[in-house]
């Protein structure tokens, strides 16, 4: 028994290794998101993610971040078509039962009219027998009729069990806000609508400080309900052009539109200065935590290539703000 926990253990040092090692060769960054993809990939749990990084290394091409994204992407794409074919499948399903129980309903009206009109003369054995069969036919039309109207309340369940997954999906489940999925549609589309409208877009990246520090000092249900306090700072600044999504751990994304990089600054640093003058307790031990801080990044997305490039601005002015001291909001060259 000994031995064969020791040969479990064995197994999952390597496997945390092989993680580790994976990240670091090609130099990618330690998210959620990326953990989770390269388990995948190390355990070949995600075989078509494993496959393809086994064809790009033998092609000699490098692992970046940016095709490892492409690939998720991908595989994000595929779910929702298939979600959306579901969704059509099931709409065609309720429409045809509607239509056959309403015809079924008509013919089992009309039945039941002969039925008892046939009844009224029961003086000869050949009514009497088709009276019989008829009978037995409407009783087995009615049924058929409530199976489809059962079916049919069946696939409306169906669709909403369908539309709450696809809220799920695009939701953080700890802060409610929009996750790293539903943040990339919500950028993608703002930037196609500034693009055409000749409008300003500003994006940030935050992270709290010494989050680390509070989970060991404090306990990961510390640590819960302190993301969800940062949540709720940067929740109440956002509106219509204004929107903010958990990107994974204690990284948040916002984008700003209409606002100019330097408005965007201002913005977030009003609710940065705000949120660091607020003391924080342990409410399971009353242990004081003392102030909370969170630093950003912020770019302007017009000035990149691409909403990608964006992106990696915002998060290296981000970290030039760790590296000046954190707890400020700096903006990217």
């Amino acid at each position: 028994m000994v031995e064969a926990s020791s040969a479990r253990d064995l197994a999952r040092r390597q496997l945390i290794d092989d993680i580790g090692t994976f990240i670091i060769v090609h130099g990618l960054d330690i998210s959620e998101a990326n953990l989770t993809m390269a388990l995948g990939i190390c355990t070949g749990t995600n075989v078509a993610l494993a496959r393809k990084v086994v064809d790009r290394r033998a092609s000699g091409l490098p692992m970046t971040q940016v095709w490892l994204d492409e690939q998720c992407r991908g595989n994000e794409d595929s779910v929702e078509r298939i979600a959306d074919k579901l969704e059509r499948s099931l709409e065609s399903f309720a429409a045809t039962s509607r239509d056959a129980r309403a015809t079924a309903a008509q013919y089992n009206s009309e039945m039941q009219a002969q039925v008892e009109q046939a009844g009224e003369h029961p003086e000869r054995e050949e009514i009497r027998n088709l009276t019989v069969l008829a009978m037995a036919m409407l009783e087995r039309t009615q049924y058929l009729e409530q199976e489809m109207r059962r079916s049919e309340s069946e696939a409306a369940a169906l669709r909403g069990s369908l539309a709450k997954a696809r809220r799920d999906a695009d939701h953080d489940h700890l802060t409610g806000l929009p996750n790293r999925r539903a943040f990339e549609g919500l950028l993608e589309r703002h930037y196609r609508e500034a693009q055409r409208d000749l409008d300003v877009l500003s994006l940030a990246f935050c992270d709290i400080d010494n989050f680390k520090r509070i989970n060991d000092a404090h306990g990961h249900d510390t640590g819960d309900r302190v993301i969800q306090a940062i949540a709720g700072a940067l929740s109440r600044i956002s509106d219509d052009n204004c929107h903010v999504a958990r990107h994974g751990g204690e990284e948040f994304v916002m984008l700003f539109r209409g606002l100019r990089k330097e408005e965007a600054v201002h913005r977030l640093d009003a609710v940065r200065e705000s949120f660091a003058g607020r003391n924080f307790v342990n409410r399971r031990t009353d242990e004081p935590i003392g102030t909370i801080t969170f630093s950003g990044g912020v770019a302007d997305v017009f000035a990149y290539p691409s909403t990608r490039d964006a992106l990696k601005a915002a998060d290296i002015a981000l970290y030039a703000a760790k590296e000046q001291g954190r707890n400020r909001i700096v903006a990217a060259d």
